[in-house]
């Protein structure tokens, strides 16, 4: 059977027709997978009608629902001066500038949180296995951390822009005199 237009253009109809599907798919599998996961406690808890108000829709998707948002989307990744990266939700310190680095991902990359500010679980979502970072704070989801990332940790912590928020100034240093590196991490792994 001969390729003629008519064909051509219906195989374009349902490649279009499966990539909607598949980009529907995805939002609301993340979402499932926010719903589904068990109630946490955080230090700062709120209702879901409090978080709607007080956070912008990007970042209710976000931090509340697991979203992903689209690769260099944030002007956060283009962020360079010096000061401190605080969550969205809480306004809690959680990246000093020292530690950002230019990943070329298209997602603001650092190499360590601040001690204590940034907990970690473990998600299978999509299929995969993957570290979800969170605020240890509000329990707001961050983005995730990979070992693919520079010295002197070896990690990425690939975070979403609309989770964070941009404190020019001095960079909060870690209090402990060190930075956190997660049990299990290779400090010579990645790139």
């Amino acid at each position: 059977m001969p390729l003629t237009r008519r064909h051509l253009l219906g195989l374009g109809g349902l490649a279009t027709a499966a990539g909607v599907l598949g980009l529907g798919a995805c939002s609301r599998a993340s979402t499932a997978a926010a719903e589904n996961r068990p109630a946490r406690q955080f230090p700062l808890m709120r209702t879901d009608a409090e978080w709607r108000r007080l956070l912008t829709p990007a970042q209710y998707a976000v931090l509340r629902q697991q979203a992903t948002e689209r690769a260099g989307s944030s002007p956060l990744d283009r962020e360079h001066r010096q000061g401190t990266f605080t969550c969205a939700g809480c306004q809690q310190p959680l990246f000093s500038s020292s530690t950002k680095f230019e990943s070329g991902t298209g997602w603001p990359s650092f190499w360590a949180p601040l001690h204590g500010a940034v907990g970690e679980d473990r998600d299978t979502t999509f299929g995969m296995l993957r570290v979800e970072a969170h605020c240890s704070r509000c329990g707001g989801h961050l983005g995730h951390v990979f070992n693919d990332g520079p010295r002197p940790t070896g990690l990425r912590y690939c975070m979403n822009g609309a989770a964070l928020l941009f404190q020019p100034g001095a960079a909060q240093q870690d209090s402990n005199g060190g930075w956190r590196v997660p049990l299990g991490s290779s400090p010579t792994s990645g790139a």
